[in-house]
């Protein structure tokens, strides 16, 4: 029987381009909320910047309750919510509906939050996964994802320990992450979801706060100047170890990363549709690619 082929990630092709010596000078934190909308529409920009700069710094999640406020259970803030979601899915192309405050609204703001750093506890590279899983259920298949079920099902496609991750949701090591989270977004006053704050090794300097969403080039020039040169970029995957790394990722993603227009994303991922490598999944906003594995035809 043939060895199986491991897994292709984005990071480890990143890794194989570069040597480094210690610790890559730059660490982002990056202060998010799972329920928002403007943090998933980012994921495009933050995708690009870790395939072609990823040698050069570390990210830190940050979980910030910023719009728990928002879903305390009121109806009348339903509303307003689901029209934000419509209206950032409309200018981002990251589609996200806004119809889930009226058919299946969250019922617990916080619950999201503790799974996650619950997920931290079996490694970065899972957590990071569990995240993007959390927000591809709620924002493209409208579930609610403070559902212990709901959870569950994200936890065991990403490929965490399913039972340890139940222990650990209800652990007082998960909520004390999360506390921590809480308490360096206040340290760090951080008042606006999504935000970046850029540190370098120097410990006695402040780090560059990024308040909310901005393009691509506004943070390739953060760390131009934190370094005082800008290395050449990794290069780019082929589309389809892009494709086998992130597994789900919507046209805009794509085009984000690679430069390409919407048609010349459509051109080239309905060529790896007719390969049988991914399937088209309509969304209510644009469209979303699923990688299909390939069958071990190893004897």
């Amino acid at each position: 029987m043939s060895a199986q082929k491991p897994v292709f990630f984005v990071s480890d092709w990143i890794t194989s381009q570069h040597s480094y010596a210690g610790k890559k000078p730059i660490e982002i934190y990056v202060f998010i909320d799972p329920l928002c909308p403007e943090c998933w529409a980012m994921e495009p920009v933050l995708k690009k910047l870790h395939i072609e700069y990823g040698h050069l710094f570390s990210i830190r999640h940050v979980i910030s309750g910023k719009l728990a406020s928002l879903n305390n259970g009121k109806n009348k803030n339903f509303e307003n919510i689901a029209q934000v979601w419509e209206k950032t899915a409309s200018r981002s192309g990251m589609s996200c509906d806004g119809s889930i405050w009226e058919d299946n609204p969250i019922s617990s703001p916080f619950a999201a939050s503790i799974a996650i750093k619950a997920a931290e506890l079996q490694g970065k590279r899972l957590a990071t996964r569990f995240l993007r899983k959390l927000q591809e259920f709620l924002f493209v298949n409208k579930q609610d994802i403070s559902n212990i079920d709901v959870l569950t099902e994200c936890a065991r496609q990403v490929g965490l320990d399913v039972t340890e991750f139940l222990d650990d949701i209800h652990s007082t090591s998960a909520a004390r992450g999360f506390q921590c989270d809480l308490k360096i977004t206040s340290e760090m006053e951080v008042s606006e979801i999504p935000s970046l704050v850029f540190f370098n090794q120097n410990i006695e300097e402040e780090g560059i706060k990024v308040s909310g969403a901005y393009p691509y080039s506004i943070y390739v020039n953060i760390i131009e100047e934190m370094l005082g040169t800008l290395p050449e970029p990794s290069k780019r995957p082929k589309l389809e170890e892009f494709m086998e790394s992130f597994q789900f990722v919507a046209t805009k993603e794509i085009e984000v990363v690679y430069d390409m227009t919407k048609n010349e994303v459509e051109f080239q991922m309905k060529r790896l549709a007719l390969k049988q490598v991914v399937q088209r999944i309509p969304a209510k906003y644009g469209t979303f690619w699923k990688y299909i594995k390939k069958p071990d035809c190893g004897s």
